[in-house]
């Protein structure tokens, strides 16, 4: 399976930061911490260059701690400041700002050495769709002021946000690129909220999610589900099909004839993992 989401809106998107990107002091690159690099979109370093950027690891609550840890190194090591936060809860969010004053250090000197006061540094914020930028600005603002949802696409247009404190915030809509020249990478968008569901099959999703979890989490799926006759790796779709049936006949997801419903079995496994019911769960590794 192939997937592909590129909806008209995130095209308008990517021209509108074009367009506004003159008027930017530094760029938040959100990630989903649980997949950084697959929830990397290509398209940005292309569009915002040379820009000052802060890479933010969000969802990092969800994310395997030591796994947010390495992956902050790794980017480290390429000339990217990076910082694990959770904005649902604010883990982290309190120390964007001084990771701000970094970045722009020089910027603020020249400023004050010409008896100007700073001015709030203007910020792009740009990631996937259901990232979480608009809970992340409205954790910054201290109020509600973007639109948020646990879908993919709930942005359509940008708006600049003031938070009350040196920050000015212009959040844009999720872009995902036209094509993923790796399938693995749409699996794990899938698997964590980033793709519509209705544009995929999610029994796919739920094999695949399977055979790493099965590799690198085992005793959360045993735990979670009961299986204690889980192998330690599943070799193919086909062993991870059936592991998914007997998932589905633990949770009573059956249809007629007593038959599991393998598209429901793989609903109850991807809202355990999106919802952290399977614990700190990290699909994909750096690669050193």
């Amino acid at each position: 399976m192939t997937i592909q989401w590129f909806p008209g809106h995130m095209t308008r998107a990517k021209r509108q930061i074009e367009e506004k990107l003159k008027l930017i002091d530094v760029v938040f690159e959100l990630l989903d911490a649980r997949v950084p690099q697959a929830s990397r979109n290509p398209m940005v370093d292309e569009i915002v260059g040379a820009k000052p950027r802060l890479i933010l690891l969000n969802k990092a609550d969800l994310a395997d701690a030591q796994a947010n840890a390495k992956w902050i190194d790794w980017f480290r090591s390429f000339g990217r400041e990076a910082l694990a936060i959770d904005a649902n809860t604010g883990t982290g969010v309190k120390d964007i700002s001084g990771r701000v004053r970094a970045l722009l250090k020089e910027k603020i000197e020249r400023q004050i050495a010409k008896g100007m006061k700073p001015r709030p540094a203007r910020v792009l914020i740009v990631g996937i769709p259901n990232v979480g930028k608009s809970t992340l600005i409205n954790k910054l603002a201290g109020r509600a002021a973007a639109a948020t949802g646990d879908r993919p696409g709930v942005t359509k247009g940008q708006q600049w946000i003031r938070t009350g404190g040196d920050l000015e915030l212009l959040d844009t809509p999720g872009i995902l690129w036209p094509k993923f020249e790796d399938p693995e990478v749409g699996f794990k968008l899938a698997a964590t909220g980033a793709i519509k569901e209705e544009v995929l099959q999610i029994d796919e999703v739920a094999c695949y999610i399977l055979r790493w979890l099965a590799a690198e989490y085992r005793e959360a799926l045993v735990e979670r589900y009961n299986l204690a006759d889980l192998p330690p790796e599943l070799p193919d779709i086909a062993a991870a099909a059936g592991v998914l049936e007997e998932i589905g006949r633990r949770r009573g997801c059956l249809a007629g004839g007593g038959h599991v419903d393998y598209a429901k079995a793989a609903g109850v496994l991807l809202r355990d993992l999106r919802t952290g019911k399977l614990g700190r769960i990290t699909l994909e590794a750096p690669v050193i």
